[in-house]
C-alpha cells in the first residue's frame, strides 16, 4: 500500500471505529443516576425518563450491533461496554459492505479489535496493514489528538466517546415531543414495551419537553455536528426499565445511517487495557509524516 493510501486507512478507521462506538452507545445525558425498577407507568413519557436513569445508572452491558451509512460502510459490532467513567470496553467489528469493506479486504482483512479506554481507543489492524506500521498491529487515537487533527468532526467524536451511555437514544425520543407506545414485544424472549417517535432537529429549540434547556441545546448541537436533519427513533424496553433494543434511522450528510443495537446482561464485568506499547502505533505519527489530515466521514469515501 502506497503511503497515502496508510495515512487515508488511517483516518478511516479513527471515523469508523469512533462511530461505532458512539452508535452503540450514544452520549451521555445530565439526569440524575436513579436506579429504575418494574413499576406501572401513567404515560410514555414517566416511563422513558425512568428508562433513561435506569440505562444510565446500570452503567454495562453487553452490546451487539448492525450500523449501515449511505454506500460508505455496512457493519456489525459485538463486545461488552461499560460507560460508569467514560467509554470502556472492547468490540469486534466487521464490515460487510460499502466502500469501507473492500477498503478493509485491501488492507488484509474485514474484521478488527476495538478497544475503548476513557483517554484514547484502539484499533486491531490486519498483519498486512501492520507491514506498513513497522510490524505493530495496533494503531492509538487518544482523544485530544483526534480532536487536533479532527478539527470540529475530531471534537464532536471526542466529547462524545468521553461521555457515553446508551440511554442517548432514549433522550432523543423524549425530545422528539412525539412519543408513542406502539405496544408490548418480545426481544430476544425478554418481554418489553416499544415506544417509537420521530425527531426534527429543527423543531427542536422550540420543544417543550422533560429534558432541560442546556441538554435540549448540547442535543441539537451534537445532532447538526453529525449532519442530522431528521430521525426515526424506536427503543424496547424491560420490566425493570432498562434499555433492550433501539433503532436509529437518521438522514445524515454522508447518506442515510441505520444503527440497530441489542443489551444484554446489564452489570457484566467490563475490562479493557491498552495493547503492549511495543505493538502499537500512534496515528499522529503517520499524520505528521503525511500532513494533517481531516477527520470526517467523507474521508472514508477515499480510503480505497
Amino acid at each position: 500500500m502506497k503511503s497515502t493510501t496508510v495515512r487515508r486507512m488511517t483516518l478511516s478507521v479513527a471515523v469508523v471505529t469512533a462511530l461505532t462506538g458512539v452508535a452503540a452507545c450514544g452520549s451521555q445525558s445530565g439526569s440524575d443516576k436513579t436506579v429504575g425498577k418494574s413499576v406501572t407507568h401513567v404515560s410514555p413519557l414517566a416511563a422513558l425518563l425512568s428508562a433513561e436513569k435506569s440505562t444510565d445508572k446500570a452503567e454495562s452491558a453487553k452490546v451487539r450491533s448492525t450500523t449501515t451509512l449511505g454506500d460508505t460502510m455496512s457493519m456489525t459490532a459485538n463486545g461488552a461496554l461499560t460507560w460508569g467513567d467514560g467509554l470502556q470496553g472492547n468490540l469486534t467489528i466487521t464490515y460487510t459492505g460499502g466502500k469501507m469493506a473492500e477498503a478493509m479486504r485491501k488492507a488484509g482483512t474485514t474484521s478488527m479489535e476495538a478497544r475503548y479506554l476513557p483517554d484514547a481507543y484502539y484499533a486491531k489492524m490486519s498483519a498486512k496493514f501492520a507491514q506498513q506500521l513497522g510490524g505493530k498491529h495496533w494503531l492509538k487515537y487518544s482523544y485530544d489528538d483526534l480532536a487536533k487533527y479532527g478539527g470540529a468532526s475530531g471534537a464532536f467524536l471526542k466529547d462524545q466517546l468521553k461521555t457515553a451511555t446508551p440511554n442517548q437514544s432514549v433522550k432523543m425520543l423524549l425530545a422528539s415531543g412525539d412519543v408513542k407506545k406502539v405496544g408490548q414485544e418480545t426481544i430476544s424472549g425478554v418481554h418489553t414495551t416499544h415506544y417509537a417517535g420521530n425527531l426534527n432537529v429543527a423543531d427542536l429549540a422550540g420543544r417543550h419537553t422533560d429534558l432541560s434547556a442546556s441538554q435540549l441545546a448540547d442535543l441539537k448541537k451534537m445532532l447538526d455536528q453529525a449532519g442530522v436533519t431528521t430521525e426515526k427513533i424506536d427503543i424496547w424496553v424491560n420490566g425493570q426499565d432498562l434499555l433492550v433494543k433501539k433503532i436509529e434511522k437518521a438522514d445524515m450528510a454522508t447518506g442515510t445511517m441505520t444503527s440497530t443495537a441489542y443489551y444484554t446482561d446489564y452489570g457484566v464485568k467490563v475490562a479493557a487495557e491498552a495493547p503492549p506499547a511495543a505493538d502499537t502505533k500512534d496515528f499522529t505519527e503517520l499524520m505528521k509524516a503525511g500532513g494533517p489530515g481531516t477527520v470526517s466521514g467523507s474521508s472514508t469515501s477515499t480510503a480505497s
